[in-house]
């Protein structure tokens, strides 16, 4: 490689990969003008969706994948290596670049900055053909995708969304998360999830952020006013049904490993990207994904009384839905369609603020969250 300067542009665009919450749980180390070492972290300790961290370990693969096809355009090649010595919750990844004639620019770069997650209703149009064959194809031969599509079974996950709604909606370990990750009164935040695009009407809005000043006021709200039905039919309920299909992701073989699901990143990255090159709109859906391990691995995650009940019935549900095997083998999920794009949307952090230097620096130097 020439200059430092290539290197900045590639984590200029490795930097809008997609994170749980836009905590962008990743450092930049730049040790010369063809070597980068990613240092990562997860929000385990205090985000109940950040179960064993692996969410964040999805973001992080989908940051090398992003860097990767950033580096395609300057005929670079990258290597991926994770420091054997670095701990889970920390890993490193090295990534060397590589000058290589025969690397092709990969047309996926235009839409990196264009992604974005659109939470509101889309159409019910259904894809076409080559556009499943498109993502499909993204994915690579270790990921197979299931297309969840008909008006019933679409139904069927509007439902199940909004059971596991209500979960994150009463319990106190999840509305410190929200209370955390929304800037409220924006359309656009850096290290946050503006409220103007959480998909709630104006009214919604408001009395959420009024509500969610405190705990206490939302366990009077929940209980006396039925207060998750709003958030949850137009969060959950209505999206749910609104899209041209849901779909999940799935390893050969269960995900285990953090390597697993940094490999796994990578695959999402590529389907995401894929779809916002079709001019398809995407939102996530992990948290069915997420209480449904909790369920099955027996894990607490709440000291409300009934949630853990709540989770066992969402599992089951969920395995109801797409089979046992499938439901073990997903490592994403979400819907999609065509829409327009999100008029409010999750910006990054300057990639200034993003790197950090080789002299004296270390992974337990950073923040617990992007905040």
């Amino acid at each position: 490689m020439d200059s430092q300067a290539t290197i900045l542009q590639i984590l200029d665009f490795a930097r809008w990969a997609p994170s749980g919450d836009n905590t962008q749980p990743w450092r930049f180390e730049i040790l010369s003008a063809s070597h980068v070492a990613v240092h990562g972290f997860d929000t385990r300790q205090h985000c109940v969706y950040d179960l064993d961290g692996h969410p964040s370990q999805i973001a992080i693969g989908a940051l090398v994948e992003t860097a990767a096809i950033a580096a395609s355009h300057h005929q670079l090649r990258v290597q991926v290596q994770r420091r054997a010595e670095s701990p889970d919750e920390r890993p490193v990844f090295d990534l060397r670049f590589v000058k290589d004639p025969s690397v092709a620019a990969d047309p996926l770069l235009s839409s990196v900055k264009t992604r974005s997650v659109q939470r509101r209703p889309l159409k019910t149009l259904p894809l076409t053909a080559q556009q499943q064959q498109a993502l499909a194809a993204a994915i690579g031969p270790n990921y197979t995708v299931t297309w969840i599509e008909r008006t019933s079974e679409r139904l069927r996950v509007a439902k199940l969304l909004f059971h596991s709604a209500k979960i994150r909606l009463t319990m106190p370990e999840a509305y410190r998360v929200h209370k955390d990750i929304i800037e409220w009164n924006a359309q656009f935040s850096t290290d946050r999830v503006p409220d103007q695009a959480l998909g709630t009407d104006p009214m919604t809005t408001r009395l959420m952020r009024f509500v969610m000043q405190d705990w206490r006021r939302v366990e009077r709200f929940n209980r006396f006013l039925a207060g998750t039905w709003a958030p949850r039919i137009q969060l959950d309920f209505i999206p749910g049904i609104a899209c041209a299909a849901h779909f999940l992701l799935k390893a050969r073989s269960p995900a285990r490993t953090l390597d697993d699901y940094v490999a796994a990143g990578r695959a999402t990255q590529r389907f995401w990207l894929t779809a916002t090159h079709l001019g398809l709109q995407l939102q996530p859906e992990i948290t069915p994904l997420v209480f449904r391990r909790y369920a099955c691995e027996q894990r607490p995650f709440s000291a409300t009384p009934g949630l853990h009940q709540m989770a066992d019935r969402l599992a089951q549900r969920f395995t109801s839905l797409v089979g046992r095997e499938a439901a073990e083998n997903t490592v994403f999920m979400g819907r999609v369609g065509s829409g327009n794009a999100p008029s409010a949307r999750s910006l990054r952090r300057p990639l200034a603020d993003l790197i950090i230097q080789p002299a004296g620096s270390s992974p337990s130097s950073m923040p617990a969250r992007g905040t």
